[in-house]
């Protein structure tokens, strides 16, 4: 069979759109809903698909063949969310502290090439402010390493500025060897406990080894048309080894932005950008619209997958949008996506922005 991307374009041209209310309370379609093949035809995708929740109401749509509603996928970086939220759980307990030193928790650990946890706080760590290198640089986010392995490669290179925002996925593959130490449990056990369970997310998962995706599941494809179902999830850790759901991803952030999940100060901390002059909050990315609308969430990045989510910042509109492949080939389409969703009366024009807004990483 040649490769997925020399199918013919017919079939996504005339877009396959199929728009499934959830129930009789679901949204009518926005703009959004006419973006979404743009993610096939002009973003380079087999596949894409969202699902829009606002209150009680939701919305799916998808174009493309291949993916469906009820989909397992690999969310790369939407991962550090979650690691984040338990981090500051732990911290809402007084079992540790945001202005902790990496060395307290993982003594000895962090050394080497100008690398020093002595000088590092779990607060740099979780604002991607700390310097460290990026291991994936070095293992192209596919080669399956242990954290402390990861952490070792790491270690070969020497630090970006501290106090500077430079996004690391080794900071977040430490903050999972924090919460192990100061628990007893994996980053994975103890987000279960906290997270998965208490919120009914049924589809989300951390496979640890496990290569397979859970079913339901589609295929995922490398930019270059190879089949890349399979990956051992070691790649990424902590930083972007979670497997989810449309469904689970929408309901965690509205859960965490409205409040359920971290008492009010803490949530504060965690929106709060000026630790990365406006870049990055800890485990959450802002992205300020045409309107004016920052919407909070963030991205995932794979390989084989791409996974968007963002919500308004009390929870209640959240989306959620994936395609089943590495990222779209039209950079300005994400942005456009997030537009025509929560600001559906901005124009065109304003919802497809020229030049490259911001580049792309490994698991996010």
């Amino acid at each position: 069979m040649p490769p997925i991307r020399t199918w013919p374009v017919l079939p996504v041209a005339a877009a396959l759109l199929a728009l499934l209310p959830a129930d009789s309370s679901a949204l009518p379609a926005p703009p959004t809903d006419s973006v979404l093949p743009l993610l096939v035809t002009r973003g380079g995708a087999p596949a894409a698909a969202l699902l829009a929740r606002e209150g009680d109401a939701t919305r799916y749509a998808r174009a493309g063949i291949g993916i469906s509603r009820s989909d397992h996928f690999r969310a790369g970086s939407v991962t550090k969310t979650f690691v984040a939220t338990v981090v500051l759980q732990l911290a809402a307990e007084h079992r540790l502290s945001l202005s902790d030193t990496v060395e307290r928790h993982l003594p000895g650990l962090v050394r080497g090439e100008g690398n020093d946890g002595r000088a590092l706080t779990l607060r740099s760590l979780l604002t991607h402010t700390s310097g460290l290198y990026d291991f994936t640089a070095d293992t192209g986010g596919t080669a399956p390493v242990t954290p402390r392995q990861a952490v070792r490669i790491a270690l070969t290179h020497p630090p970006a500025e501290r106090g500077r925002f430079s996004y690391s996925n080794t900071n977040y593959v430490l903050l999972g060897l924090v919460v192990e130490q100061v628990t007893g449990r994996s980053y994975a056990a103890e987000t279960e406990r906290r997270i998965l369970s208490p919120l009914r997310l049924t589809g989300t998962s951390f496979p640890g080894s496990r290569s397979s995706l859970p079913a339901p599941h589609g295929r995922a494809y490398a930019a270059d048309g190879t089949d890349v179902t399979a990956l051992d999830p070691r790649a990424a850790g902590a930083a972007g080894e979670i497997v989810t759901t449309l469904t689970d991803l929408n309901r965690f952030y509205a859960a965490l932005l409205g409040g359920r999940l971290l008492p009010p100060r803490l949530l504060r901390e965690m929106l709060d950008t000026g630790a990365a002059h406006g870049a990055y909050g800890m485990g959450l990315l802002p992205e300020r619209l045409p309107c004016g609308l920052t919407v909070w969430g963030h991205n995932g990045h794979i390989s084989g997958s791409y996974v968007r989510t963002a919500a308004t910042a009390d929870g209640r509109h959240v989306l959620t949008f994936r395609v089943n492949t590495d990222a779209l080939t039209d950079p300005g389409l994400e942005p456009a996506m997030l537009a025509a969703e929560f600001c559906p009366r901005t124009s065109w024009n304003d919802r497809v922005p020229n030049g490259d807004p911001g580049s792309r990483h490994s698991f996010g």
